[in-house]
């Protein structure tokens, strides 16, 4: 049974390279006509695929087939990093067509991994009705709800009846990006309500729609942060919210896929800075980029690194007295280190989740405590026993013993505390990388190790 899917999956992908080599066939035959009706017959996302595949020749003859509003589905289809060098090939007249015919937040997403010079000069020769709606989302802070709204949605007011509204719907719906909600308006443009496109459909021509809408409509200031979006879209499974001023005036709507968008981003970036980076690499980025992103974190390790080295030497002569502790070293750091990386990885993710806010931070830093208590038992038991066996030394490995035990419970506070305080002071606890954990739990761990070490050195020796 299991074999199925991929069974299907399989013709499926074959039916698609089959119709990939079909297009590509007329499109080097120069068969124009044929061309057309075969690419537009495809998914989007498929013609997207398709066209990523073209050398440069080829990309330009399909701008010549194809008409800016058909180019614009495909555009929207291909991720950013890679459609921002797409515009930059076309003719400038042709591309601020294409801006013209994308949905207004794509386009601007798009601008705005531009040079400003470029995009001024896109807005020049764009129409002015969608440069001028373009400008607007401009203008909002990157990473709010004003940067990834949309402007193309449908409103409707509260005193229309429903066959006002219905002829409404029919002439705006085609430019709309969704018309799932209709969102309802008062006289003074303020959201007053919501209304499902089946609510509509099923109600008497007659009835007002201040009868059948829902008052109950959840909205976000212009100004919220995307990742608290991202997080009542999950809460509340919308498909589209309203986006609002102070006033509570209709500014536009985010929809569902560009919350994916967000999420994957959003994700992409913590990744990167748990990795301690500053941003992750793209695939078209030199090595000198990369080593760019990457040094800064680097080097600071390199210096916390040195202080923890320094720390080791300030031991030298409980080392010179008991060697063996040498061995052990790597072992007590390394526990530390991959212990307050995991409770890291716990905090980060409960924060960006909401489950602090949820279940309490008292809560979780019990929990998290209890576990690094637990856990440093295991270990220090099964540490102490093994130690006695090799080096015939009870104290020994009582010691390496006690050492993760105290290791292990410090480190899983710090990996959860940590991210907290600075979510707390509005800093990113992404920010609180694991390499940035592990070396201040390396610190740690050395400091409680040889520091125990030297007060029973005489049951040592």
């Amino acid at each position: 049974m299991s074999t199925k899917p991929d069974r299907h999956e399989e013709r499926y992908e074959e039916k698609v390279r089959e119709r990939f080599q079909e297009v590509q066939s007329l499109l080097l035959d120069e068969q124009i006509e044929g061309f057309r009706t075969k690419f537009l017959d495809m998914h989007p996302y498929d013609q997207a695929m398709f066209f990523q595949e073209q050398d440069k020749t080829n990309r330009m003859n399909i701008y010549s087939y194809l008409s800016p509003e058909e180019i614009a589905e495909v555009m929207i289809n291909i991720e950013l990093e890679d459609v921002t060098a797409l515009f930059i090939e076309m003719d400038p007249r042709y591309a601020a067509m294409v801006f013209s015919k994308m949905p207004a937040d794509d386009a601007v997403d798009v601008l705005n991994e531009l040079d400003k010079e470029e995009v001024a000069s896109f807005l020049t020769i764009m129409e002015k009705e969608a440069a001028e709606e373009i400008k607007q989302l401009l203008h909002y802070e990157e990473k709010t709800a004003g940067s990834i709204m949309t402007t193309e949605y449908v409103a409707i007011y509260q005193n229309e009846t429903v066959k006002e509204t219905m002829q409404l719907l029919k002439k705006e719906a085609p430019d709309a990006e969704t018309i799932y909600y209709l969102f309802v308006l008062d006289d003074s443009k303020r959201l007053v309500g919501v209304l499902s496109i089946r609510d509509l459909i099923v109600a008497d021509e007659d009835t007002r729609i201040e009868e059948i809408m829902s008052g109950s409509v959840v909205a976000v200031s212009v100004a919220k942060d995307q990742e608290e979006v991202a997080l009542m879209f999950r809460d509340y499974d919308f498909l589209a919210l309203p986006v609002v001023d102070f006033q509570y005036h209709l500014l536009g709507i985010i929809t569902v896929d560009d919350i994916l968008d967000v999420m994957e981003e959003e994700a992409s970036e913590d990744y990167s800075r748990l990795a301690a980076m500053s941003d992750t690499d793209k695939r078209d980025d030199t090595a000198l980029t990369s080593a760019k992103r990457r040094l800064p974190w680097l080097v600071i390790l390199l210096f916390l690194g040195l202080f923890t080295a320094s720390l080791i030497g300030r031991f030298e002569e409980t080392l010179n007295e008991v060697a063996v502790l040498a061995i052990f070293i790597p072992l007590i750091a390394g526990m530390a280190g991959n212990t307050g990386t995991q409770a890291l990885a716990v905090a980060v993710r409960g924060i960006a989740t909401g489950d602090y806010d949820k279940e309490g931070k008292m809560k979780l830093i019990l929990r998290e405590a209890v576990t690094g208590l637990i856990t440093g038992t295991v270990c220090g038991i099964l540490i102490t026993i093994v130690i006695y066996l090799w080096q015939g030394n009870l104290y020994l490995g009582l010691l390496v013993g006690v050492s993760i035990l105290a290791s292990l419970l410090v480190a899983t506070l710090a990996g959860s505390l940590i991210p907290m305080i600075m979510h707390k002071f509005n800093i990113d606890p992404a920010v609180a990388s694991g390499p940035f954990i592990t070396t201040i739990n390396d610190i740690i761990s050395i400091l409680i190790y040889f520091g125990m070490a030297t007060t029973f050195m005489s049951y040592l020796i």
